[in-house]
């Protein structure tokens, strides 16, 4: 029992003097894989809808506003949920709750088929930003408990790989099924990807338990002790809904989300608007493929670079991928754009989230990964709105333009916070 017990707490603390058990230090398992993979499939099921839901609701008459309203609708109640959720997914287990996020998908799914009118394709959005809340979170959460502390940052960087591809493939294919099958077809595409996500989470064989505190007294005082601290846990105050270290990294974030989203949402129209003949679905191919070749090429960076270098980075890679829509005018500019995205949004999504794990510690990593998806929840409610406001309003020429502001706001958010997100510098 003894050694047991040495060997786990060899394994907890993960200290670079004293060799960790080889098979347990792995950056890869069994459970990472699948954990990998059920978000893939999660999140692949979400996109396929993401580029198609705005036409969607357009095809039942619905105004500009209310477009914008339907596509926004997902976003804004995922951002509300996602503290609850957080908190959530460090007192229960994990499988529990991205089984319930994939059940919500799937009633969210139904619900697309059926909708007859835009007030119940707004509803079907509402259900689907609570499972977007749930299962987002969670999965994030448990990846980050499933990895050895020293490979977080390159870890969490493959689980951004994944995530950041669906995010590009998802629309890609919703956007060929849709013109292909129509838009019942493409609902029923992403229902069966959800359906693969719900059975790749129940072979995973750690439940995702949440991380035990450490350091109680024991037996009876030490029951009362944690029965007490989940009390407390529960009271709604800010830090049991969110991890305040991490809302600077979230801010930060958002101003990558914004462009990103906008893009997402409003490249179709652009093009039409300006009248290039270029096949919008490419950009997210590219931007794919980009990101699959960066992430895996500058993997080793992830833990020896810090949080600045990699702002500076993805700042630079920002406003090439703006300017070369702004100026597109043949496939090579995508090209460009979506190369530059990946080496912006794509790398900044990882290494955000890997840095809010590590400030909040494991104890909260659910609230550290609930904050964190609290800024892309922003930026792809916001994204959207102001690209609604701004192809309305402005000349196309404006469009790209003026989301170069986004860059300088990231930075002075960064700079006025910089002490909470680097906690070692003081």
């Amino acid at each position: 029992m003894s050694v047991a017990s040495a060997s786990q707490s060899g394994v907890t603390a993960n200290r670079p003097d004293e060799p960790a058990e080889p098979r347990k230090d792995r950056l890869i398992t069994r459970d990472v894989a699948l954990v990998m993979l059920a978000t893939f499939f999660f999140m692949t099921s979400n996109m396929v809808i993401t580029p198609v839901i705005a036409g969607y609701g357009e095809s039942m008459g619905a105004t500009g506003a209310l477009m914008g309203v339907i596509a926004g609708a997902m976003s804004f109640v995922s951002l509300f949920c996602r503290p609850i959720a957080g908190n959530l997914s460090d007192l229960v287990s994990k499988r529990l709750l991205v089984a319930a996020g994939t059940v919500l998908y799937i009633v969210a799914g139904v619900m697309y088929c059926l909708a007859d009118s835009t007030g119940m394709l707004v509803a079907a959005r509402m259900v689907n930003g609570l499972g977007f809340a749930c299962g987002t979170v969670c999965l994030a959460t448990w990846v980050s408990l499933l990895l050895p502390i020293r490979h977080m940052g390159a870890g969490m960087g493959l689980y951004g790989i994944v995530n950041a591809l669906a995010i590009a493939v998802g629309p890609a294919l919703g956007i060929r099924l849709q013109a292909a099958v129509g838009y019942q077809w493409t609902f029923i595409a992403s229902l069966t990807l959800n359906v693969c996500a719900f059975v790749t989470v129940l072979l995973v064989k750690n439940g995702g338990r949440p991380a035990p505190k450490t350091g109680y007294p024991s037996h009876a005082k030490a029951r009362k002790t944690v029965a007490a601290e989940q009390s407390l846990r529960h009271r709604l105050r800010l830090r049991n809904l969110v991890e305040p270290r991490a809302i600077p990294l979230a801010a930060v974030f958002m101003m990558f989300a914004i462009p990103y989203f906008a893009n997402q949402s409003f490249l179709v129209d652009y093009i039409s608007a300006r009248h290039l003949r270029i096949s919008s679905d490419l950009f997210f191919v590219f931007y794919a493929a980009a990101l699959l070749v960066l992430r895996l090429t500058l993997r080793d960076l992830f833990d020896s670079k810090g949080f600045r270098f990699w702002l500076v980075v993805c700042s630079f890679a920002m406003l090439a991928s703006l300017a070369f829509l702004t100026f597109m005018t043949n496939d090579w500019y995508l090209l460009g754009a979506g190369i530059a995205m990946a080496a912006s949004y794509g790398l900044m999504s990882s290494v955000t989230q890997a840095q809010a794990v590590v400030i909040a510690g494991r104890e909260r990593s659910g609230l550290a990964n609930g904050t964190y998806y609290m800024g892309i929840d922003l930026g792809m409610a916001l994204g959207p709105v102001l690209a609604g406001v701004l192809y309305g309003h402005l000349p196309i020429a404006w469009f790209y333009p003026l989301f170069m502001l986004a860059l300088p706001v990231s930075w002075l958010i960064y700079l006025s916070f910089h002490r909470l997100i680097h906690p070692s510098h003081k």
